[in-house]
């Protein structure tokens, strides 16, 4: 019981009406064996930081807390890899924003025991429900039962194909500092990363709630994927990835773009566009997959 096995990476600026959830949410986990919490603030100016000081008072043997005096994230800074690599002990990393939290007291048990039984498998996530407004709005959940996700449709998935609260990762490929991490360190690039050895493995059960109108959260913020300087991230992260694999997952990437461009079309409501030649193949594509997931999401209403 010495090892640390699952070291628990929490992100949190301004969020004093949401971090008691998440730090509650971390204590209420029931695993057989050691994990650690690495909660890191950066310059909160609403006392979110002495939420998580009194939680390190409280249980000094699993909260550490790193604390900013100034906000690292205004200057381009990399927070996860510049302070919290460094401390990281544990052969897995789950992640939840200080925005979202957990539901399921033996969520790290029952991931962590699932890459167990999959050592060709570097990532793990499960269904979350969604919250807006404080009422629940559905889930994120890219299938309707446990399954092994190949790497294709997590490109084509975006951002939001999975909850960020709902991973957890190899350690050794969470801190991979690939070319596509380096493009765009963001939790979409992670999420390619992580399963491009042997895909996501995905768990059915609902073990967090996502948040969807907390500041920086995906589906808040997915809308800039529709403006060019934010499209333009992505693509270079695409492309790197694309190039990094030799071009294995080339038409995956070129889908994911398309998507991405008609998008921005339909943003602009440029809908004749839409329905140029050169688009229409994509639109009717876009179409089909909001009616896939609209019938997910009914099955997912019926059966809670």
């Amino acid at each position: 019981m010495d090892e640390i096995v699952v070291s628990v990476i929490c992100l949190t600026y301004n969020q004093a009406d949401t971090i008691r959830d998440a730090l509650e949410g971390f204590l209420a986990q029931r695993a057989p064996f050691r994990f650690e919490l690495l909660v890191h603030d950066d310059a909160s100016t609403d006392g979110t930081a002495d939420i998580v000081r009194a939680y390190e008072s409280r249980r000094p043997d699993l909260v550490r807390g790193v604390y900013q005096t100034e906000n690292q994230f205004s200057k381009g800074v990399f927070i996860a890899r510049e302070f919290l690599w460094p401390l990281v002990r544990g052969r897995y990393v789950a992640l939840c924003e200080g925005d979202d939290y957990w539901t399921d007291p033996r969520k790290l048990e029952k991931q962590v025991a699932a890459l167990e039984a999959h050592p060709e498998v570097d990532i793990c996530a499960h269904r979350a429900l969604k919250l807006t407004g404080g009422q629940p709005h559905g889930y994120v959940a890219p299938r309707l039962r446990d399954a092994l996700i190949p790497v294709e449709d997590v490109i084509v998935g975006g951002g939001n194909f999975v909850a960020t609260a709902s991973l957890l990762c190899r350690t050794e490929a969470y801190r991979a500092w690939t070319p596509l991490r380096q493009a765009l360190p963001n939790d979409y690039s992670l999420q390619i990363q992580g399963a491009l050895r042997g895909g996501l493995l995905y768990l059915h059960d609902c073990m967090s709630v996502y948040r969807t109108d907390a500041p920086g959260s995906w589906t808040r913020s997915h809308g800039r994927l529709l403006d060019a300087p934010t499209r333009k991230l992505v693509g270079e992260m695409l492309d790197a990835a694309d190039a990094w694999t030799e071009g294995r997952y080339h038409r995956a990437v070129v889908l994911r773009k398309r998507y991405f461009d008609s998008n921005a079309l339909l943003a602009a409501r440029r809908y004749a566009a839409l329905f140029a030649p050169r688009e229409i193949g994509i639109t009717l594509r876009r179409a089909l997959r909001s009616l896939s997931d609209a019938f997910r999401k009914l099955f997912l209403s019926l059966s809670r």
